[in-house]
């Protein structure tokens, strides 16, 4: 029986991407081949930026998330008044009528620093006296002192700290940098998160959306890779399985995938076809990424960390192969920074873990020659109150805390903005969390005002209707 299809139907099945559909080798065996040569998938990475806004100075972002709210009073911000003041009341002038998370309705005093500062390197940057690995590379840090949030609860904090707002569902940041600047490397996504628990502090949930690409396609959203047993759950070949079967599989579904896309042009529907090939990519790529074993004694000692441990250094070690292997946004969460109460112990333990690490992964991309395009953050969602909470602890505050930046162009031996002599407020150079986002794209060569995806009508950025990129801290 001769079936005859309607005349659109015939033009469509000569696109390109029914072609790659239903050929011989089909995109299955194109993703298989690539394993042999990656170049073969490098085409069609390429962001919506097709020249950049500025001359970019960073290729990548490596941002280290400090979930739970560090105290910026412990950290990088020494407020000897404050320690002058502890357990005075806290001048009524600067908390009356003010967000307070959960100190509404008690007596507020004052909270001497829990710990020494010291002063480290040539530029003389003040920062916990713990931080004895990190002072190391003190004039290559750029201290931010005077950061603020619009929001002072956990999750509407990492919301905004990640996005740009309050509001679920909206795109983080490492999804509007792999829209705009697509991705280098064929054989991995562009946007890698890893996780990792500390000791010392309240163990806050991390979500998912975080990393979100909201109503970006999905396949801009983040990746979540553990660092403790498979790195993606069901991406082994499972057991009666060969590569060739699987190959098989992709296949048959890809050809599927790419006819129905040939009539209908839905976005997820190349997303669904795009991480099949991923997955099948990744399949090899994975594993070697995250034997980190084979880095050698001295790479292990420089982090202070060992294979498989899922510690914060392994991370840091971790992002930094990724970095080498083309990832444009690489986000590390380390938990437990929520200090209610223990703060004194819950900082020190925390500087443990994240002291040699931070320290040798500005060392070892140095080492690399990857440090000047490579743009390290370091931030919470917020910082704590200058205010004892419970007697041993700080509530959530987000009116003046720390960040600190280096390499991608960003000064370093700087110290930049400051809160007032309590740490309460930002009152130098205040900065927003737009300011900073505005900051990092235009380090990485984009206008943050030209970033825009529409929406429902509106065309949207991950500054929102704000930002300003801060002029003061780029080299």
């Amino acid at each position: 029986m001769n079936i005859s299809h309607p005349p659109f139907f015939e033009l469509q099945q000569q696109t390109r991407r029914v072609f790659l559909g239903t050929s011989a080798q089909g995109l299955g065996g194109l993703a298989l081949a690539s394993l042999v040569n990656p170049a073969l998938l490098t085409a069609g990475t390429s962001g919506v930026i097709t020249r950049s806004h500025f001359p970019p100075r960073a290729k990548r972002v490596i941002w280290l998330t400090m979930a739970g709210g560090p105290s910026h009073l412990e950290t990088f911000d020494y407020k000897p008044r404050l320690a002058a003041m502890d357990g005075q009341p806290m001048p009524e002038s600067m908390t009356k009528g003010q967000q307070i998370a959960q100190l509404q309705g008690q007596a507020l005093k004052c909270f001497g620093p829990q710990h020494e500062f010291a002063t480290f390197g040539r530029s003389g940057q003040s920062m916990n006296k713990l931080f004895q690995n990190l002072g190391t590379v003190a004039d290559d840090l750029c201290i931010v002192r005077s950061m603020m949030s619009e929001a002072i609860n956990h999750d509407p904090a990492h919301m905004f700290m990640n996005t740009g707002t309050q509001i679920a569902g909206r795109p983080s940041m490492g999804s509007w940098c792999t829209y705009g600047l697509g991705v280098d490397s064929s054989d991995l996504p562009g946007f890698v998160v890893l996780t990792s628990l500390g000791k010392g502090g309240q163990n806050q949930p991390i979500a998912a959306r975080q990393w979100s690409s909201g109503f970006l396609p999905s396949k801009f959203q983040g990746v979540a890779l553990r660092a403790k047993g498979d790195p993606v759950l069901y991406l082994t070949t499972p057991k009666g399985s060969t590569r060739e079967q699987q190959h098989d599989l992709v296949n048959a579904i890809n050809t599927l995938n790419a006819q129905e896309d040939a009539i209908v042009d839905d976005p997820e529907i190349a997303t669904r076809i795009a991480q099949y090939e991923m997955a099948f990519q990744m399949q090899a790529s994975v594993p070697e990424l995250m034997d980190i074993s084979k880095e050698g004694k001295g790479i292990l000692d420089l982090y202070g960390c060992q294979p498989g441990d899922g510690s914060f250094a392994s991370n840091c070690l971790l992002a930094r192969r990724l970095a080498e292997r083309g990832v444009r946004f690489i986000q590390l969460y380390h938990k437990d920074w929520d200090h209610h109460g223990g703060l004194k112990e819950g900082i020190a333990f925390k500087a443990q873990e994240i002291d040699r690490a931070c320290m040798a992964l500005i060392t070892d991309l140095k080492q690399r020659g990857m440090f000047d395009d490579t743009l390290i953050v370091w931030a919470g969602e917020f910082g704590r109150t200058p205010m004892s909470q419970g007697g041993s602890g700080r509530d959530h505050h987000n009116k003046g805390f720390s960040v600190w930046l280096a390499g991608g162009g960003v000064k370093g031996g700087i110290s930049y903005g400051a809160t007032d002599e309590l740490g309460y407020a930002a009152v130098e150079n205040v900065t927003e969390v737009h300011d900073l986002h505005a900051t990092m794209l235009q380090l990485l060569g984009v206008d943050h005002l030209r970033l825009t995806y529409k929406f429902q009508g509106r065309d949207f950025r991950l500054t929102d209707i704000k930002g300003n990129v801060i002029k003061g801290i780029l080299a």
